[in-house]
């Protein structure tokens, strides 16, 4: 793959998760407004409707201490004067006849003196320094208000799971009026002093809290959700591109590796069949004159002879090329891989014995694939021979030499593998095993393990080099079933 191919797809799924991760954030920012917004609302209902129901109370408490105490004392008295027991006693009766179960926790009364002339709290009685500018615009203003009042703060309370009473307050401030008449028309009463008392609104109060936290809790796991779930996208498109680039890497290797080979076969097999016929003839020669000059002249004999092997070599080295540039078709007959695993063991039995090497076989009869017989066997006796001469090469020798042929027949593939107790296949190298002209060996063409792979393939087998966990190299071969 191009490099600029590779780019351009970390792009697109550098792009990909930017989008993702913007549209979480754009979610999660969206969700905690809706929740901000809602919880609010409803604090806000809350408080309004708390509001409400403490200007009722404070009205009812201005008619009852108008009514039971401010007339009857007038006209008892004479004047209204707290200072006197009596007067102070009636009011306190009033107020709390009047507050009872309504959560009130606090009653205090002020004059235009801005002095507590009255509290349920007897000690702030006649104190001054309490009035605030509330007091100051209900005395010259005769206007109401209210002022809410947290321990925790405005949030503090989500985290607080059992509130104490009085943690959440409302004070309520109202002009203490004398009763307007009930003749339509005559204007409101004036201005006695000033009613503040302080109500504990923590329960009402906590079940807004409690519905700010479902909202969040819900806010929170929808957009966890939402994470888990891109975060799955991302990482399968990630991967699946990552797949897609590695695949297509691969298959540009091996396009541009197929033109190359193709382009050397076809250079290969034609000075290789140049070479085959003038090779033949020197081997046929040296072979006719070794047998007149063998008894009759030994020097010559001895360089007859070496012309003979050497061209025998290289008659072998010309079929490698040709087997490779022009790969025979393959017939296809039902073969079993046991008996041509057994032909490749009896064949090279004398060259296990030589090297003291313990053969096993773990297969049995009826492995049967479709295919070329012939070219079967030479697969076969390939990957046999290979590892023989890696048990050969072995200079270690950390344990006996050993080879293992083993084969499975299921139902999807036949797996035959070849095992050997030799150095096993260096890592830096594995790769590159399968290349034509690729050899570790002194005398190798680097075409054993190419030809073999060639006609695995047109069998529609596959070829694995791989170690094995015990030490070792292995060899799999997979064949479809026949």
């Amino acid at each position: 793959m191009k490099r600029s191919d590779r780019s351009d797809g970390a792009q697109y799924l550098g792009l990909v998760k930017f989008l993702s991760w913007s549209s979480l954030a754009l979610i999660l920012l969206v969700n905690l407004f809706l929740s901000i917004f809602l919880s609010n609302y409803a604090r806000q209902d809350v408080l309004t409707k708390q509001k409400e129901f403490a200007l009722l109370l404070a009205e009812n408490l201005n008619h009852q201490i108008y009514q039971r105490f401010t007339l009857p004392t007038v006209i008892g008295f004479g004047r209204v004067e707290l200072s006197q027991p009596a007067q102070y006693d009636r009011l306190e009766k009033t107020v709390l006849s009047t507050i009872h179960s309504f959560h009130v926790s606090e009653v205090r009364i002020y004059d235009f003196d801005k002095r507590v002339s009255f509290s349920t709290d007897k000690e702030l009685v006649g104190q001054t320094g309490y009035a605030g500018t509330a007091i100051l615009e209900a005395l010259e203003q005769g206007t109401s208000s209210f002022q809410v009042f947290s321990r925790t703060g405005m949030f503090g309370g989500i985290f607080d799971f059992n509130p104490k009473p009085g943690a959440v307050t409302l004070r309520t401030i109202y002009p203490l009026r004398t009763e307007r008449s009930l003749v339509p028309g005559n204007p409101q009463g004036f201005i006695m002093g000033v009613l503040e008392f302080t109500q504990d609104i923590t329960d009402d109060y906590q079940k807004v809290v409690d519905f700010q936290r479902i909202i969040i809790a819900t806010t929170l796991g929808s957009s966890l959700v939402l994470f888990l779930i891109l975060r799955v996208i991302i990482s399968r498109a990630g991967r699946i591109n990552a797949q897609r680039i590695a695949e297509r890497e691969q298959l540009e290797r091996e396009l541009q590796q197929q033109e190359k080979l193709a382009g050397m076969g076809r250079m290969v097999a034609g000075i290789a069949h140049e070479i085959r016929n003038p090779l033949g003839i020197i081997r046929s020669t040296a072979e006719l004159l070794l047998k007149r000059n063998k008894e009759t002249d030994g020097a010559n004999a001895k360089l007859l002879a070496a012309i003979f092997d050497e061209s025998k070599r290289l008659s072998k080295v010309v079929g490698d090329f040709l087997d490779y540039a022009r790969p025979k078709a393959p017939r296809q007959d039902t073969v079993d891989l046991a008996v041509i695993c057994d032909q490749a063991l009896t064949f090279l039995e004398q060259k296990c014995e030589d090297l003291g090497v313990a053969v096993s076989r773990d297969y049995a009869q009826g492995l049967l694939v479709r295919g070329d017989k012939d070219l079967l066997y030479r697969a076969v006796y390939n990957i046999v021979s290979n590892a023989l001469d890696a048990l050969a090469e072995d200079k270690d020798k950390a344990r006996p030499p050993s080879l293992a042929v083993a084969a499975t027949a299921g139902k999807e593939a036949v797996v035959l593998s070849v095992t050997d107790s030799g150095p096993g296949f260096c890592p830096e190298n594995r790769h590159r095993l399968l290349d034509p002209f690729f050899t570790t060996k002194d005398a190798g063409t680097g075409l054993g393990l190419a030809i073999v792979r060639n006609i695995l393939e047109s069998h529609g087998a596959s070829l694995a080099l791989e170690n094995a966990p015990e030490g070792g190299a292995r060899v799999v071969m997979t064949f479809p079933p026949a």
